[in-house]
């Protein structure tokens, strides 16, 4: 039999002459190394692969060998609290074998196979077992409790059960005779392709918000449970710190941090952090409930793509469980870098500043993995895909940016100017948006008051006028301003410093309780009640200035501890005295 040989090696592009072997989306192995890659092309006279791995040193007549099946991700107890590479391979493991470079061709099991778990068997014989089925209970972390599914595609009756006890990955649990009648033995892992989204009974309606602790997010632009989020922003605007900041504090169960071509040093930065910060609900280390995912801009090209879609299975899998899960994305722009610099090496037609044509569908299939769903075993359990984009120069008209704005319904953009001032987060209440609010109204309305999604309006109404307002400003000044466009001026100033600014290193203002965004919103919008009717009397906006009120307001977010809420009302006195005391 004749055996596939490398024709031509282009970068991390490898082709194969007069060859029938391969299927599209194949898994193969390259070279004596065994490089790992995938089939991108197949026609009659060429097979194309994209190796995933450096091809430094590949020489043309090298084998390449079939494996049958796409690249899949292994799938079981010991995801947690591990940092692996793009196509999965544990990177702690790694650098015991390698040290602190991979060797092109190393070859590591996704999850320690010599473990073993303490395994709770919940399947008997005679059960009639279907797709998303769970058979075993592991406690995988102190945190989360692993749930062992029956693969989405079987269906069958179970034969034989083995005892509660330890068992490793590869162990045979209980063995089912599935529908041909063949046997199948379960195990604690399975595989499952990753480019392909696994099965759901159904999507359900969006109505949970990702609850983020954060006050710009969660009032000005909330983000759904099963929701998309683009946060982009030029060099130096903080979109990594942002993601940090919503991974260590946001309500979701699992938290899945894909590092996707950025750079070295950040990464490594990352990684550490993660492993020291405490999951601050459970006082236990966050590592508990994540996932690493790095792919740093040395790494190959190709690995950026398969960084991605394994990040997004193993957060379906744990959704399929029941559980809510966050992806941190970073950033997304890397990753279509990549997809530009492979396809100009397939010498495919350019579109748009020479990102391929096919970009907008390859970011739409990525972010319509995300959703609220009812799963197979009739839990309810989502994905919610949270992305950098890194666009040039601070361009938000670059293709990345505008393609991946048509897939999202959260759009927090971060702003240049903003970021250089310390505001932080350096959102930018003007360009940004949420489609989410609408959705969300009810929860608010019955988990907070109803009056939230009402204040959340108000305040966007001042900030919004103050937008305009500034441009007279800038052509005249501000003394030409009425009385009543000078306080919303001077409102808007307390709401963006006061409110939407925040304290990352504060104990009581880097995670702020939905109850205490309400109360600061209703003293703010109470003081401009108020100023206006005091104004409305004739009064100046100056005099309520030396009042000192405002600085007052400014600084009540450190002041008001989260759990001593009451502290508020005191507020409403000290305004109703400032006011009082202008004659």
């Amino acid at each position: 039999m004749k055996q596939d040989i490398i024709y031509s090696i282009n970068g991390p592009v490898v082709k194969v002459k007069d060859s029938t072997t391969f299927s599209m989306l194949e898994m193969v192995y390259v070279g004596d190394l065994a490089l790992m890659g995938e089939v991108i092309s197949v026609t009659k006279d060429f097979t194309t692969i994209q190796v995933y791995e450096t091809t430094t040193g590949l020489k043309v007549g090298e084998p390449v060998v079939s494996t049958g099946h796409p690249i899949m991700a292994t799938l079981g107890p010991g995801i947690l609290d591990n940092i692996f590479d793009g196509i999965e391979r544990p990177l702690r493991k790694l650098a015991d074998q390698t040290g602190a470079f991979i060797y092109p061709g190393s070859q590591v099991e996704s999850l320690a196979t010599d473990k073993k778990w303490n395994v709770k068997i919940t399947a008997k014989i005679g059960d009639q077992l279907s797709g998303g089925d769970i058979y075993a209970l592991t406690q995988e972390t102190s945190l989360i409790q692993h749930r062992s599914m029956l693969a989405p595609t079987l269906k069958g009756e179970v034969i034989s059960v083995k005892e509660d006890g330890e068992y490793t990955i590869n162990d045979v649990l209980l063995t089912i005779k599935i529908e041909n009648g063949d046997l199948f033995d379960c195990t604690l892992a399975q595989k499952w392709p990753i480019k392909q989204g696994r099965p759901m009974n159904q999507r359900l309606p969006i109505s949970k918000p990702l609850v983020t602790g954060q006050r710009v997010i969660d009032t000005l632009f909330p983000i759904a449970k099963g929701g998309t989020v683009a946060i982009p922003g030029g060099f130096g605007t903080g979109k990594t710190m942002t993601q940090h900041q919503i991974a260590k504090w946001c309500d979701a169960d699992i938290i899945i941090y894909i590092g996707c071509g950025e750079r070295g040093n950040e990464m490594t930065q990352v990684l550490e952090e993660f492993s020291e910060l405490i999951d601050p609900k459970s006082n236990q280390s966050l590592m508990n409930r994540t996932v690493l995912i790095a792919n740093t801009s040395n790494m190959p090209v190709a690995a950026r793509e398969a960084s991605i879609y394994t990040g997004v299975t193993i957060a379906e899998y744990y959704r399929d469980m029941g559980y809510h899960v966050a992806i941190m994305a970073d950033s997304t722009s890397r990753w279509a870098e990549a997809l530009r610099e492979i396809s100009g090496r397939l010498e495919e037609m350019p579109a748009e500043e020479g990102f391929p044509a096919y970009l907008p569908s390859r970011l739409s299939q990525f972010y319509e993995r995300a959703g609220y769903v009812e799963t197979l075993n009739q839990k309810e359990g989502s994905v919610t895909i949270i992305g950098a984009v890194s666009p040039q120069g601070a361009d938000f008209s670059e293709p990345v940016t505008q393609n991946t704005k048509r897939f999202v319904r959260c759009f927090l953009a971060l702003d240049k100017a903003l970021a250089y001032a310390r505001h932080y987060f350096a959102i930018n209440w003007m360009q940004s948006y949420s489609d989410y609010v609408d959705d969300l109204e009810n929860w608010y309305d019955t988990n907070v008051s109803t009056n939230f999604v009402l204040n959340r309006k108000e305040l966007s109404y001042i900030l919004a006028n103050e937008a305009k307002l500034n441009e007279i400003v800038k052509l005249m000044g501000p003394d030409v301003l009425p009385e009543e466009q000078k306080l919303i001026i001077e409102m808007a100033n307390l709401i963006r410093v006061g409110y939407l600014q925040q304290n990352a290193f504060h104990k009581d203002d880097t995670y702020v309780p939905l109850e205490k965004q309400l109360k600061m919103m209703e003293v703010i919008l109470y003081i401009n009640k108020r100023a206006t009717d005091i104004i409305s009397e004739g009064k100046t906006v100056r005099s309520i200035i030396e009042t000192t009120i405002f600085d007052r307001l400014i600084k009540m977010k450190y002041d008001v501890p989260n759990d001593q809420l009451k502290l508020f009302d005191a507020y409403y006195d000290e305004i109703d005295k400032a006011i009082d005391s202008i004659a």
